[in-house]
């Protein structure tokens, strides 16, 4: 098929024909190139008589910047891999020398595979090394350079001087990309009031707010319930980070635990204060629907391989236990809820922006109202001035 062309205000970006998947969100889209997000352009929601034959890709020009030049892999078993060294200046002349991996982890290693354009990060490990010459990075993971990302500078600071303790990675051309749907969210939200006699499994799995400890098994706790739907729209798999010989078995509830947390419920109010929260360890990864021609690979009966496949998508229902934020003790009002998928970054994505959704919620004592769901985060622009904190993934560990 002839490739399809957007027309676009800018040079070096062209859209060609690309194999689509699942619903037509955008029909009609006109942007005028100095939108923040595509979301921002002028589109027709109206998907009518606009097929995936008719679907939209990008391929970008990246000028060369010569930052591969400064970074090399070194030691691996293939130039996907290997141990991280930087070019740097020392006493006038220029060194190669390894990076202190304290803090080392997916987002640095994301930086370091699109620096030296081998893709994305597949694994951030430590390895033996010494002559580190660079200590204290933290990125963000959008840098282009390992060199823009915090850290020290010219002032290392390795507590166990490299040795043993020197960044390594390794790089996949493919990775998965998790996406909720904002619109099965709002259409599956409720609430309920449940006995606490009917939650014990999950009281045991930290599923409910602190103050479910203090209270008698005749009370009742009041849920806000909702289905979640995450697809893989990437292009490849997501599979847990650890092997089925390290899952969790939860007896309670008759399952493995294949990820510590997978997915981040919170509701915060308008100023940004979180007032309730939930999570959801991963109770199974599996494929619940696949889009139209592809199989399904993963099942978690009988202790089977746990991960979502590309084009599939993993459904948990608003009627399982932990599928919920408790607002026993909240008040009516207006808020915001959040959903995080993969928080800690712990299985590496191509995408983690998209990881995050946003919906204004109203609770009025008696009914939930849940409205405006979409991905990204941003709910306005006033927002996105007012209350930064609300619009990132960044969370601690729990």
């Amino acid at each position: 098929m002839d490739p399809l062309i957007w027309e676009a205000p800018f040079q070096n970006v062209f859209c060609l024909y690309f194999s689509g998947m699942g619903p037509v969100h955008m029909n009609e889209v006109q942007c005028t190139g100095f939108e923040k997000s595509i979301t921002e352009c002028a589109f027709n929601k109206e998907a009518l008589g606009c097929s995936h034959e008719e679907d939209a890709a990008i391929r970008c020009n990246v000028p060369s910047m010569g930052f591969q030049e400064s970074l090399r892999l070194s030691g691996g078993r293939n130039p996907y891999e290997g141990r991280v060294e930087v070019l740097v200046e020392r006493n006038g002349s220029l060194v190669w020398g390894t990076v202190c991996s304290e803090s080392w982890g997916t987002m640095e290693a994301m930086v370091v595979c699109r620096q030296l354009g081998l893709g994305f990060a597949s694994n951030a490990f430590q390895v033996s090394a010494d002559n580190v010459v660079m200590s204290g990075v933290r990125c963000s993971g959008t840098e282009m350079s390992l060199s823009h990302c915090l850290h020290h500078g010219a002032h290392l600071s390795c507590a166990k001087g490299g040795g043993r303790n020197a960044a390594g990675v390794s790089c996949s051309e493919t990775a998965p990309d998790l996406v909720l749907n904002p619109q099965v969210v709002e259409q599956t939200t409720y609430m309920e009031d449940r006995p606490m006699f009917m939650l014990q499994c999950a009281h045991e799995e930290d599923c409910l707010s602190s103050t479910a400890n203090q209270v008698p098994a005749n009370s009742y706790r009041r849920l806000l319930r909702f289905s979640s739907q995450i697809h893989n729209n990437g292009q490849s798999d997501f599979r847990p980070k650890a092997g089925r010989h390290s899952w969790v078995w939860h007896d309670c509830h008759r399952h493995y635990h294949s990820m510590e947390v997978f997915t981040l419920y919170d509701l915060f109010s308008l100023n940004g204060t979180k007032v309730a929260e939930g999570h959801k360890a991963s109770f199974c990864l599996e494929d619940s629907e696949c889009d139209e021609g592809i199989e399904k690979r993963y099942e978690c009966a009988n202790f089977g391989d746990q991960g979502i496949t590309v084009g599939c998508w993993d459904t948990y229902r608003h009627d399982i236990d932990c599928q919920w934020i408790d607002i026993t003790d909240i008040k009516p009002g207006d808020y915001i809820f959040q959903i995080i998928i993969n928080p800690n970054y712990e299985v590496p994505e191509s995408d983690y922006t998209n990881n995050i959704l946003k919906c204004r919620c109203r609770y009025d004592g008696h009914r939930v109202w849940m409205y405006s769901c979409h991905n990204g985060g941003s709910l306005s622009t006033e927002t996105e001035q007012t209350f930064p904190g609300l619009l990132n993934n960044q969370v601690t560990h729990r």
